[in-house]
């Protein structure tokens, strides 16, 4: 895996933190006034935020050590992922700039084939009294339906191995931690940042002009 490679899933966590937030700000959030102990509170958030990385990396490895069976079997698979790379890059993109909805079809489809089920095993983690718990709590958040996630997801199946598939996942999952480590101590300040109109156009556009760089890539591949 190249260094671009891991930069870019950085950058895709780093723009998208402003959704993480909106989607799991308010339980990483929560523990800080759920615990009266302020260092307990924060060692829970950082082991919360450690099991989100676990589960990312895990799904990183399963969908790039399944399409390395694919890509040994068909040249054109490879380019195939490419052309979808380069796709869901600009619908990041737009998606950050809320200009479209146009990962919420990818959330509906997780909730109904993954979530619904996964999520029943809240029970056996709530309340969280545990550093254990905390940890897998995180880990159980981490396959909460997103579609940025599933972005990420594009991406790593490219990487066409199980270990680079993990890292790609586990760099993306770094990206979100500045904003949901941070939010643990300045959440309305960095929910304003994250959200400033001005921001997320310029972070969209990167990833926009990216994906279209990407796709012109794949087009000339394709032509010769």
């Amino acid at each position: 895996m190249t260094e671009s490679l891991f930069f870019t899933a950085f950058f895709m966590g780093l723009a998208g933190s402003g959704h993480c937030i909106a989607m799991c700000g308010g339980i990483a959030s929560s523990l800080q006034f759920a615990i009266e102990d302020k260092t307990k509170a924060q060692q829970y958030a950082l082991l919360y935020n450690l099991g989100r990385l676990l589960s990312y990396s895990i799904c990183g490895a399963l969908v790039g050590g399944i399409s390395s069976v694919f890509a040994k079997q068909s040249n054109d698979f490879s380019l195939f992922l490419s052309f979808i790379s380069g796709i869901f890059m600009v619908l990041v993109g737009l998606y950050i700039m809320r200009l479209t909805a146009s990962l919420n079809w990818l959330e509906k489809f997780g909730k109904f084939a993954i979530w619904q089920h996964i999520v029943k095993l809240n029970k056996y983690l709530l309340p969280l009294n545990t550093k254990k718990k905390a940890l897998a709590y995180g880990a159980l958040w981490g396959w909460l339906p997103c579609g940025l996630v599933y972005s990420a997801l594009t991406w790593a199946i490219t990487t066409q191995s199980a270990s680079s598939g993990a890292l790609f996942m586990a760099s993306f999952a770094l990206g979100t931690l500045p904003a949901m480590i941070g939010l643990s101590f300045a959440a309305q300040t960095i929910n304003n940042w994250l959200n400033n109109s001005i921001i997320r156009i310029v972070l969209g556009n990167i990833l926009v002009f990216y994906g279209l760089y990407l796709l012109a890539i794949a087009t000339q591949n394709a032509l010769h």
